[in-house]
């Protein structure tokens, strides 16, 4: 028979310092996409139309979202690519590739890397809402 000693109360480790990873770094935006909308079409038109297209990729979000509580992993692809194909078109560079990673993880069926790339998505298309308004479009 075994003799059972007790073990002392461990002591939990904790770690001599932490690591803090930035995650915080702003979207990247193009600003050329939107020097040349405003340069072409003024001001007042190119506004409108700039609150169009973010009306539009937001529409676009909310049903990529829909989508995937559904599981329909194959009817995310080509949603996401068009995502990427409009932010594109008004410089939202980080939107775009996030937008393409999204379409790249639900082509692969992967519910693990869609939800991280869906919600990199929106952190993005939320911070670049805000970034749009400051780029100088000045020509």
């Amino acid at each position: 028979m075994k003799h059972m000693m007790p073990l002392p109360p461990s002591t939990p480790v904790m770690p001599s310092s932490v690591t803090v990873l930035d995650c915080g770094s702003p979207p990247r935006i193009d600003p050329i996409p939107l020097t040349t909308i405003y340069a072409e079409m003024g001001p007042d038109v190119a506004e409108d139309t700039i609150c169009r297209v973010l009306e539009d990729i937001a529409r676009r979000l909310n049903s990529l979202q829909k989508q995937r509580l559904d599981c329909k992993f194959a009817e995310l692809v080509r949603p996401a690519q068009r995502v990427g194909a409009v932010a594109r078109q008004i410089g939202l560079t980080e939107v775009s590739i996030a937008a393409d990673h999204v379409a790249t993880a639900a082509d692969q069926s992967d519910p693990v890397a869609l939800e991280a790339t869906l919600q990199r998505l929106e952190r993005g298309f939320d911070v670049a809402i805000c970034q749009i308004w400051e780029v100088d479009h000045v020509s």
